[in-house]
Formats: C-alpha cells, sequence, structure tokens
C-alpha cells in the first residue's frame, strides 16, 4: 500500500470513537498534570502508565502519545505563567515567557507556544509518516551484530546529550545495565542476583522503576524546595496574536520545527538539545540579540516548535528499530512490550492498524491541544495556585496503587520506594536519572545480542567489526564518545545545558 492508504487506514483507527476518546482522555490528563510544577512528561507517563493496562495496543499507545506531548504542553504552560519549567526542555521558554507574561502579553506567549507547537507536531508527524518505513526496510536487514552495534551508538549518544558530567552519565547507564540483569538467565535461566527472592526472578519491573525514580524521587525534590508558588498572572487575556507577532515568530517557528525534527531521533534527549539550540541559534542571528531574556517572542517560539517536533519524530527509531531515544519512548517500549507488541522493523508489516492509528492520531491530538488549552487557561492559573502540600499525596497514593496494580503484589510497592529514594539521592549528586532507565530496557536487548552473535559467530569477537553495518555503528559510536571527551567540545556541551 502506498502512503496514502497507509494514512487513510490510520485515520480510520484513530477516529473511531474509543481512540478519539482515548486520545483526549490522553492529551487532557497529560495537560492537566504536566501544568503541576516538578512532575514534566517522564514522570507523568510514569505515573499513568499503569492506566493504560488492559486497553487494546493501538489505543494504549494513543493514549501514552497523548499524554506525553500534553505534559510537554502543560510544562511550557508553567515556565511561562510561574518561571517554572516542567520539564528541561521547557527551560527555555521560561527565559522569555515568563519575562512576556511580567509584561502583561503571557497570552501573547501562551498563543505563541501553542500554534509553533501545533505546527511543528505536525510537520514532524507527516515526516514520521514517510521516513518510518524506509528506514524499517533497512532495519530487516539487520542481524544480531548489527543490532548489537545499534543499541551500543544509542547508549554512547544518550551518555554524550545527558546534561551534567559525561562520567555520571556513563555510571548511569552502566547501573541501568546492571539492574537489567536481575532475574533468569536467558539462555541458562539461572537466577542472577536475585538473593533468594522469588518476585525477583522475572527482573524488576520497569514500571516500579521508573514510578519511584521520576514520580516519587521528584516528589521528595519538590517537597525541600522552600517557599511557595507565586502565579503573577491573575488573567489571561490577549490570546490573539497580531499581525506583528505572526511576522516575528513564522521564522524561528520553520527553524525550531527543522531542528527539532532532526535532533529528536537522536538517542539521549533530542528534543531537549533541540530546544537549547534552537535559543541559542535564535539569538545568534536575530538583529537586536540583546531583547533576548527580556521578553524577546521569538525566545518562545523557536524553543516551543523545537522542543515538540523533537518529541513526534522521537517516534521513529523506537517504532522501527525498537530502540528508545529517551526516557518517556523507553517506557513506551516496556508499555508495548507488556501488551504483547514487541517494537522493531516488523511493526508496520505485522501491525499496520497500530503504527498507522498512532501517526494519524498525533494530528488529531495536536489539534486537541490547541482547541482544548487556549480556552482552559483561566483554569491552569487557578490550578497553579493550589498548594503542593495538597498535592503530593494524590501523587503518591496514585503511584502506590498503579505499582501495586502491576501484578498484586505488594514487593512492586517497596521496589518503587526504593527507587523514589534512589531518584532523590541522584538528582542531589547531580546525576541524571534517563540514561538510567535506558539502560535497564537496552540491557537485556544488549545482552541477548552479544551471545546471540557470538554463538552465531562460534566465539569470534571479530564478527562486529566484519559487517559493514556494525562496523561502521561502532565506529561512530566511539567517534562520538571521544569528541564528547575532548576538553574544547566538553566545554562547549556543558554551555548548552546552562539553565539561564
Amino acid at each position: 500500500m502506498d502512503i496514502f492508504s497507509n494514512l487513510a487506514l490510520g485515520f480510520g483507527t484513530a477516529l473511531s470513537f474509543h481512540n478519539l476518546l482515548y486520545c483526549f482522555i490522553g492529551v487532557a490528563i497529560g495537560t492537566f498534570i504536566g501544568v503541576l510544577p516538578g512532575l514534566g512528561p517522564t514522570a507523568t507517563v510514569a505515573i499513568l502508565l499503569p492506566l493504560t493496562f488492559g486497553l487494546e495496543p493501538v489505543s494504549a499507545l494513543i493514549m501514552l502519545s497523548g499524554i506525553y506531548y500534553g505534559a510537554q504542553y502543560g510544562g511550557s504552560t508553567t515556565a511561562i505563567l510561574i518561571n517554572l519549567p516542567g520539564e528541561a526542555s521547557s527551560v527555555v521558554t521560561a527565559i522569555d515567557g515568563y519575562q512576556l507574561a511580567r509584561q502583561g502579553r503571557a497570552g501573547a506567549a501562551l498563543a505563541t507556544a501553542a500554534l509553533g507547537s501545533f505546527f511543528a507536531g505536525c510537520v514532524a508527524t507527516l515526516l514520521l509518516a514517510l521516513f518510518s518505513p524506509p528506514l524499517a526496510a533497512v532495519a530487516l536487514k539487520f542481524g544480531s551484530p548489527e543490532y548489537f552495534s545499534l543499541v551500543v551508538l544509542g547508549l554512547v549518544a544518550s551518555v554524550a546529550l545527558a546534561s551534567g558530567s559525561v562520567m555520571k552519565a556513563l555510571a548511569m547507564v552502566v547501573l541501568g545495565l546492571l539492574l537489567g540483569l536481575v532475574g533468569q538467565d536467558l539462555y541458562t535461566g539461572t537466577m542472577r542476583y536475585t538473593y533468594g527472592q522469588t518476585q525477583l526472578i522475572e527482573g524488576l519491573d520497569f514500571v516500579a522503576i521508573a514510578m519511584g525514580v521520576f514520580g516519587l524521587g521528584e516528589v521528595i525534590r519538590n517537597l525541600e524546595q522552600p517557599g511557595g508558588r507565586s502565579v503573577i498572572v491573575k488573567k489571561i487575556d490577549g490570546l490573539m496574536l497580531t499581525l506583528r507577532d505572526l511576522k516575528q515568530i513564522a521564522k524561528p517557528v520553520l527553524r525550531g520545527t527543522a531542528l527539532g525534527s532532526a535532533l529528536g531521533v537522536l538517542p539521549g534527549g533530542g528534543a531537549m538539545l533541540a530546544s537549547f539550540a534552537s535559543y541559542m541559534l535564535e539569538k545568534r542571528i536575530a538583529r537586536h540579540p540583546e531583547r533576548f531574556g527580556k521578553g524577546a517572542i521569538e525566545g518562545v517560539a523557536g524553543p516551543e516548535s523545537a522542543n515538540n517536533a523533537g518529541a513526534q519524530t522521537s517516534f521513529v527509531p523506537m517504532l522501527t528499530l525498537g530502540i528508545p531515544t529517551n526516557a518517556v519512548m523507553a517506557l513506551m517500549v516496556g508499555a508495548l512490550i507488556v501488551v504483547g507488541v514487541t517494537p522493531g522493523p516488523n511493526i508496520i508489516k505485522d501491525q499496520p492498524t497500530l503504527f498507522w492509528g498512532v501517526i494519524a492520531s498525533m494530528w488529531i491530538g495536536n489539534l486537541m491541544l490547541v482547541i482544548l488549552n487556549l480556552p482552559l487557561i483561566g483554569m491552569w492559573v487557578r490550578l497553579l495556585r493550589v498548594p503542593y502540600h495538597l498535592l503530593y499525596p494524590a501523587i503518591v497514593t496514585f503511584c502506590c496503587i498503579g505499582a501495586y496494580s502491576l501484578a498484586n503484589h505488594v514487593f512492586d510497592v517497596f521496589v518503587m520506594a526504593g527507587f523514589g529514594l534512589v531518584g532523590y539521592v541522584l538528582v542531589k549528586l547531580d546525576c541524571e536519572p534517563a540514561p538510567l532507565l535506558l539502560g535497564f530496557i537496552l540491557g537485556p536487548m544488549l545482552e541477548e545480542h552479544l551471545r546471540r552473535a557470538m554463538l552465531m559467530a562460534r566465539g569470534d569477537w571479530t564478527v562486529f567489526f566484519t559487517s559493514p553495518i556494525s562496523g561502521a555503528l561502532l565506529f561512530v559510536a566511539f567517534v562520538a564518545l571521544l569528541l564528547v571527551l575532548l576538553p574544547s567540545v566538553s566545554s562547549a556541551r556543558q554551555e548548552a545545558f546552562v539553565e539561564e
């Protein structure tokens, strides 16, 4: 089937009543929780993941996708209104967005974020539809050596693109790989690191780990923050952009969309890198760069477009290669495995309804976000005035219910609680937890393809270098790691991730 018949299949699936309902629920709940400061898309998806258990695979992924980009939109709302980004990629939105709000132009800033996100999301989804099938066709030629090298490249890229120290990011990946070894050996059936606990025979549950590290860990971190949140905006008006505003944001939106679409496919947080890169690009080429940081509307338009374009294109390697590019995509992989679907190059051929239905739902979900959020800005402002000490008990309760519902075992609740403390400690040590989750998800895949390739090659380790594709991937991974360790690249990298 050609692209048009595939999209017709997708829209037929996405426009069914129950999938429309799940898409709406996803974007609504995602935005609602994303507005709450300190959570963000990763924690939101981790906390709400149990809601999708029991759904059809296509409905589950449509709902999770809606939660993802809904939470991202909510993060930009808090960044603009109270200068508290809901996620890392909204940090740069807060720089000029909050200044616009202080100048009485919160409506213009929010409208810019909404329209830029909508346009970028639509374009990136189109790119997802166009480029995923050929990428999957190439991936069908991959064997175990190629998949091993691809996973290595993904893990190295997650280290290179993580904020903070390279050594700390590498340590997080290694810790995630070790946690992925817990349980029964795939080939011999030997118990590894179970310490006599029968609950660990099948390994640690990634949902419990994710809810602990990203959900409870964020709650603990936010509880130690002194003082409350001040909302300087009491009433939002001026949501209609002027012709001058539209002229100012048009080119930044286009540049941000292109930049985000390209960087979103990179493992390790391409969307976050895209928003920072977009802001630096707009500031560098601006005629009056001194306006940035004081309420330049281009400083909202570019990063928000890059952020959302990167979020959409991050689905490309996750769906077609089975390689998650960030912590949220790792959660998506886990959710699909739970419902019996293995992401990879065969998903387009074996699950066309799921693949094209999810793509079509992204256009619908982006439209829902614009229609839903702009009229509800007043409600979000009132929600931001709710004291955090009244919100965190509900978050903790929901996490406990979700962890227990995984297998009806209290053990999973204890695992989640333990990793909540781990997540808090990691934040205090300035260790980004996202590479840990990527290592945990990709670890079993890395081990499986390593051992399978070695068995097929009768122990000849040169098989990873004699295969052209595998050798090229390992070479790129080595060059990427070497470059990020160079002093000049390291200093530029640290500058790029500075939260102004």
